[in-house]
């Protein structure tokens, strides 16, 4: 198992896995199984069947188990539209947390961001590699700020900057 001494947050998570990886195709699981490993299959028959090589799992094109905030669910929305016009994208959930990759894919790209930030890093970075990207449904169990949702306002505008940064880059 892999371990940060300290939290540095879930894109340094990701990135030291990513760097770690052995297999050819690599499915990113939130530990908080607000995702269901039931949709795996889902998720990798896109790049199982040579069409995709990074896919998404969309909540809104899912099922859906409880209730998640309508700001959160807009906020979602709205950068999602503005990753799509930065890329050329037509995604409905940019900022899903349930990921595959082809392991190429993420040696192809480099990524810097250690926050959540790193999600948008990553569809920004995929995109202007050109990697062909598709989406599949799955389901969604969200959890509440007292459960522990951690995401809010300043993760909004740490994504601005973010993705300013990355859109106009190469």
């Amino acid at each position: 198992m892999l371990t940060h001494q300290r939290n540095q947050g879930k894109g340094a998570a990701l990135k030291t896995g990513f760097l770690h990886v052995r297999g050819s195709i690599v499915i990113v699981q939130d530990a908080d199984l607000e995702y269901s490993p039931e949709d795996y299959h889902r998720l990798l028959e896109p790049v199982i069947n040579g069409r995709a090589d990074v896919v998404y799992g969309s909540r809104f094109l899912g099922a859906w188990k409880g209730n998640w905030p309508l700001v959160s669910s807009l906020v979602n929305k709205i950068f999602t539209a503005l990753t799509n016009a930065a890329t050329g994208l037509s995604l409905t959930d940019v900022w899903t947390g349930y990921k595959v990759f082809k392991q190429e894919v993420l040696k192809d790209i480099s990524l810097k961001e250690s926050g959540f930030d790193l999600e948008l890093e990553v569809t920004l970075k995929v995109a202007q590699k050109n990697w062909r990207v598709t989406e599949v449904p799955i389901s969604y169990f969200p959890r509440s700020k007292a459960e522990g949702k951690k995401i809010g306002w300043r993760d909004g505008i740490q994504s601005i900057k973010t993705l300013y940064r990355y859109s106009h880059t190469s």
